[in-house]
């Protein structure tokens, strides 16, 4: 699989990399990041497209094989990578908003880490 994040309003960095597959790809809603927290932090997560209109679009999760870690699981969304928030913020998807930031991809070590809207 390949994922290409241009960089735009909402990711500033460019990413194009290939990863082998190891599972199939399921939609996600949540994910758990250790950045801020050692316990972890919940955030809501949607893809980010460059549809100006409706930028919002589906997130997935899918297990691959990262040469670095063995096997991962990669968070990938649209072509303008992935947009969070805290599960605490009630308020729509927004570029301008300053609890909110872009990402072109993210890649978590256990799927404990992830929430799947299915």
């Amino acid at each position: 699989m390949i994922v290409e994040v241009e960089s735009n309003d909402n990711c500033e960095t460019s990413f194009f990399a290939r990863f082998k597959e190891a599972g199939p790809a399921r939609p996600v809603i949540q994910v758990r990041l250790y950045e801020r927290n050692p316990a972890g932090e919940w955030y809501r997560v949607t893809g980010w497209s460059e549809n100006v209109e409706a930028p919002a679009c589906p997130a997935y999760a899918q297990l691959v094989e990262d040469s670095g870690a063995g096997l991962a699981y990669l968070v990938y969304g649209g072509l303008h990578g992935l947009r969070l928030k805290p599960l605490d913020l009630d308020e729509p998807w927004s570029l301008t908003s300053a609890r909110q930031w872009g990402e072109a991809y993210l890649s978590l070590s256990s799927e404990r880490d992830i929430r799947y809207a299915d």
